[in-house]
């Protein structure tokens, strides 16, 4: 019924009477004002006037299904998409729904989390404005093959980002997406996996869109697409571009990540051509990051050429962060 209302509202530029959905709903006009109440707890900017009714004011920034669904077009990912006003953490929420059967391209957003995860069990700042999602994947291949599926995600949202906003956002191996040298975006990817087969994965991602404020501690490392275009951005429309380049490049890549899209993703990586660091066996390794394997590994050469592979772990990137 909630719904129902939102549509009438939208559907009118103006007031739309309690009389008139009360008639056309089938409803009481006390069910009319609760739903309305609910609305507006919810965060819907909803103003009322004697003898004109409700009006659904044009800045309400509140992520909804039936807009994002919209003209989605999506082979896999989106199937169906759920919307929480408040969870711990979405890919939490997946992994709850994954355990009793959720569906292979189920997609869970949240308006905000308390209990955001990072890497390394960091926690993500998951304050109002931002778009926190994760995507549930059941793919039909060996936990090796699966390595690379956090870069096809990144790319994906790197190039809606591109796309939407006209932003120059980059890839920060593997996991982050930036633009200069601060933070845009970061993806968090979890398996559940047996010797030979994939259970599930959740790519958990969060993006910084129309956040204006961050913590102290991440003041200078962060930025979000508001505070780098000046402009509040549509978070339904966007969040539909999102999971379009994320669903055409996971889609690839289930099949196998063809070398157009690891060439694209090599071309957007800030990582490539810098001075990286990383940590093998207790020593600090340092050389310059010369290129990405086709299974999602850092090509890294030290000083005297030799190379490493670098598959996971902390990388230190000079000039970023």
């Amino acid at each position: 019924m909630n719904e129902q209302i939102l549509e009438m509202l939208r559907e009118d530029k103006g007031y739309v009477s309690g009389e008139e959905i009360s008639r056309r709903l089938g409803i009481s006009r006390t069910a009319v004002w609760k739903s309305i109440k609910a609305l507006r707890e919810y965060g819907y900017h909803i103003t009322s006037s004697t003898n004109k009714g409700y009006h659904l004011e044009k800045d309400t920034d509140i992520l909804e299904v039936s807009v994002i669904s919209r003209d989605l077009n999506t082979g896999l990912i989106g199937k169906e998409i759920i919307v929480l006003k408040e969870t711990d953490s979405t890919n939490s929420e997946l992994k709850r729904r994954a355990s009793k059967g959720g569906i292979s391209g189920l997609v869970a957003a949240a308006e905000k989390q308390t209990d955001g995860k990072g890497r390394f069990g960091r926690n993500w700042d998951s304050q109002e404005g931002g778009l926190y999602f994760s995507v549930l994947l059941r793919p039909d291949m060996l936990p090796s093959d699966a390595s690379a599926i956090t870069l096809a995600a990144g790319l994906g949202v790197c190039l809606a980002i591109r796309e939407y906003t006209g932003i120059d956002a980059k890839i920060k191996w593997p996991n982050d997406i930036i633009v200069g040298n601060r933070k845009l975006c970061g993806i968090l990817t979890e398996m559940a996996a047996q010797i030979d087969r994939v259970d599930f994965i959740i790519i958990g991602i969060g993006i910084n869109v129309n956040n204006r404020l961050f913590p102290e501690e991440i003041s200078e490392k962060a930025s979000s697409l508001f505070l780098e275009t000046q402009k509040m951005i549509d978070r339904n429309d966007f969040f539909r571009c999102v999971l379009q380049k994320i669903d055409k490049v996971i889609s690839s890549f289930l099949v196998s990540l063809s070398v157009e899209d690891m060439d694209m993703f090599k071309g957007l990586c800030a990582t490539l051509g810098r001075k990286v660091s990383f940590t093998r066996y207790g020593n600090v390794i340092e050389g310059t990051a010369k290129d990405i394997s086709l299974n999602g590994e850092l090509i890294v050469s030290d000083d005297s050429g030799k190379e490493y592979s670098v598959s996971s772990g902390e990388v230190t990137v000079q000039g970023i962060y």
